[in-house]
């Protein structure tokens, strides 16, 4: 569900950031490893020129092969709007030191704001190869594309997509696993309760196998 309320907005597309080389592809086999943790994602999503982004904490794994994922979207965001229209959105994995920015994110919408994402001060990424609107800033990002369910739509606001295309940022995920106990505290993923009061990923836990 959207955090808070709902969100949305439009933001010019001058001045655009690429990826940097701290970005990289991440194999679609192993591509529901960046959620499979249960964190708080921002949604992304672009159509007849508008950009809008939401938080979402309803995200999940569905399946691995090919890679699929599902996420709630309020019927009342303008986010959802797009996704509807275009088929597609991004899932992005936002850090501690966003926790602010995902906040405002989910707290405001583009129905009240126009200019919301300008206000957040949100940033876009280009992807090669994708007409998607990536959030800058992030530890992971997921291109999706929307399996068509229109009744599971309509009735649970619930979306399932396949994943198409991949990236972490290599500072904290690398070789197919997350490095959240080796990396400063500020990359760690949120995980949303109610009330503005986030809990960061804790300490990893090892089983011998």
């Amino acid at each position: 569900m959207a955090l808070a309320g709902h969100t949305s907005g439009a933001v010019p597309r001058d001045g655009w950031l690429s990826a940097g080389s701290h970005i990289a592809p991440v194999e679609l086999d192993k591509a529901v490893r960046l959620i499979n943790h249960g964190p708080t994602v921002l949604v992304s999503a672009r159509s007849g020129g508008v950009d809008d982004v939401m938080a979402a904490a309803w995200a999940c794994p569905l399946d691995f092969s090919p890679p699929k994922l599902t996420v709630v979207l309020d019927a009342k965001t303008a986010t959802r709007e797009l996704i509807d229209k275009s088929g597609q959105f991004v899932v992005q994995v936002p850090t501690a030191r966003q926790a602010g920015l995902t906040f405002t994110l989910g707290s405001n919408s583009l129905k009240t704001t126009p200019d919301k994402l300008v206000r957040s001060g949100v940033e876009l990424l280009r992807m090669d190869g994708f007409d998607l609107p990536f959030v800058s800033g992030c530890s992971a990002w997921l291109a999706c594309r929307v399996i068509p369910a229109k009744g599971i739509q309509d009735w649970f606001d619930l979306f399932i997509a396949e994943i198409v295309g991949a990236w972490a940022d290599r500072r904290i995920f690398r070789d197919g696993h997350w490095q959240f106990e080796n990396a400063d505290p500020e990359w760690r993923s949120l995980h949303y309760v109610a009330g503005g009061h986030f809990y960061a990923v804790g300490e990893a836990v090892d089983v011998s196998v």
